[in-house]
């Protein structure tokens, strides 16, 4: 017992974690934004697509939060990091267990003996080991898998990040097809009325059969867009149901995209990058890892010691196994340490060494692409807006040329094909013009998600509040 309670003490005095400490790598973070809008307030953290003030894409956002299958997905991969957190801190404790035998032998007799032949013997014992984290391996480790947990819940955000994302982008995407139906129907049915007087005036000789099929031609150019923005319609629906966990079906919407509210622009300074995105996050708990890495296959080159005992009973007779006589007890010591291993621990270094140089570039490279993400972001924002408010012009002044050309022509002052060009300049302006609205509603959209952001865990607390089943937390 003395030498038992020698090697706990040196052990704990002597005690050393091997390998580097982390350390945060210097970034290089540009102190401001190109194309940032000076009057915005921090909104960044809030549950940004409310903003756009629809019910019925709150009511969506929620529903994909509560049974999108990534997210089911993703929340069963944390759960799995948390399993493998435990049961690389196991050996920081005793391990205790037990075991019992009976034997029955017979072995040869060569001249007398004084022993039983056969011989019988049963044994119960309980067992103990602890291995003693004398270099800080089993800490190294612990630090690796900790590390890989809360990557694996970062990655689990950005699914959560990048899934509202999704909805509200699909959303819009859905009320701008709805627009490009609605003008197409709406222009169709117009050619249509051209088509009917044209085939009249044709009918009594007052105008041509090339003016009557031109009028044709327009008709059919509008019929010919209607099924295939339906096809585009049908199509978003069915990728956004599957983004809700649903079978593809019908999504509902109440409001046309006119009716959408313009969310504030978020503010922040680029450093806020670093915060809230999850996969930069995510991409340093991985370089957490990978230097923990290095110090525990470095603790290989280090002797383990562990320490070991049983207690229990041993007796050749069944019904002497628990008198007092029969107690049987043992503990000891051992001290094992590599001597030549052809490179096998060495090997092994270099890997965790090289596993942390890639982390390294990786988290490096996570951080320059999320500036670039909110560079993108920003200037498709502005950009997008200069061009929807130059394609609104454009189909201000195509309805006015229609308008003229359709009067030139009644007055008998210009030919129909002045009113043809007009009318198709006008329809893919106004096509055009839905367009542009549903992605400059998008690139809000894509600007939240490249800023990241807290509401993620405020949208998680909305949803147990709601009394909904939540596949997000980890129990």
């Amino acid at each position: 017992m003395r030498i038992f309670m020698i090697l706990i003490t040196a052990a704990l005095v002597a005690s050393c974690t091997v390998g580097p400490d982390y350390i945060r790598p210097n970034v290089d973070v540009p102190t401001a934004y190109r194309f940032e809008d000076k009057e915005t307030r921090d909104t960044a953290n809030t549950e940004w697509w409310k903003q756009f003030d629809d019910p019925v894409l709150d009511a969506l956002i929620i529903e994909a939060l509560s049974n999108n299958k990534n997210i089911r997905i993703a929340a069963a991969n944390v759960e799995k990091a948390a399993g493998v957190l435990t049961q690389t801190r196991s050996p920081f404790f005793p391990q205790i267990g037990y075991g019992g035998s009976g034997t029955k032998q017979r072995v040869g007799e060569q001249g007398p003996s004084l022993a039983a032949n056969p011989q019988t013997a049963y044994q119960l014992l309980a067992n103990a080991s602890w291995e003693i984290d004398l270099w800080g391996r089993i800490q190294r480790l612990s630090d690796a898998a900790q590390a890989n947990l809360l990557a694996t819940e970062e990655a689990r955000r950005g699914v959560i990040l990048s899934l509202v994302s999704s909805v509200a982008c699909s959303y819009i995407q859905l009320l701008g097809y709805d627009m490009q139906l609605v003008v197409a129907k709406r222009t169709l049915g117009t050619y249509s009325e051209s088509v009917k007087l044209f085939a009249l005036q044709f009918k009594y000789g007052q105008v041509s059969q090339m003016n009557l099929e031109q009028a044709r031609t327009q008709y059919e150019t509008a019929a010919g867009m209607i099924p295939q923005i339906e096809s585009q319609i049908a199509q978003t629906e069915n990728a956004l149901s599957i983004l809700l966990g649903r079978n593809p079906g019908y999504i509902q919407r109440n409001r046309t995209i006119f009716e959408l509210m313009i969310p504030a622009v978020p503010a922040g300074l680029p450093s806020d990058i670093l915060v809230n995105r999850p996969d930069i996050r995510q991409a340093e708990q991985n370089l957490i890892a990978a230097n923990a890495q290095i110090g525990a296959a470095r603790a290989l080159y280090y002797p383990t010691i562990s320490l070991t005992g049983a207690f229990g009973v041993s007796s050749a007779d069944l019904s002497n196994l628990f008198n007092s006589s029969s107690r049987a007890w043992s503990y000891a010591g051992s001290v094992t340490g590599p001597i030549f291993t052809a490179g096998g621990i060495s090997g092994q270094v270099k890997q965790a060494e090289a596993g942390r140089k890639a982390a390294l570039i990786t988290y490096e490279a996570s951080i320059q692409s999320a500036f670039a993400d909110v560079e993108n972001a920003l200037v498709a924002r502005e950009k997008l807006a200069e061009q929807l408010r130059a394609q609104e012009r454009l189909v201000k002044a195509s309805k006015e040329y229609a308008r003229l050309a359709q009067l030139q022509y009644d007055g008998g002052y210009s030919p129909y094909l002045t009113v043809l060009d007009a009318q198709q300049q006008l329809f893919p302006a106004e096509l055009n013009y839905a367009q542009y609205l549903a992605a400059a509603f998008i690139s809000y959209a894509n600007l939240y998600k490249a800023m990241g952001g807290g509401w993620v865990t405020d949208s998680e607390i909305n949803i147990k509040a709601a009394g909904s089943d939540d596949p997000l937390s980890v129990q």
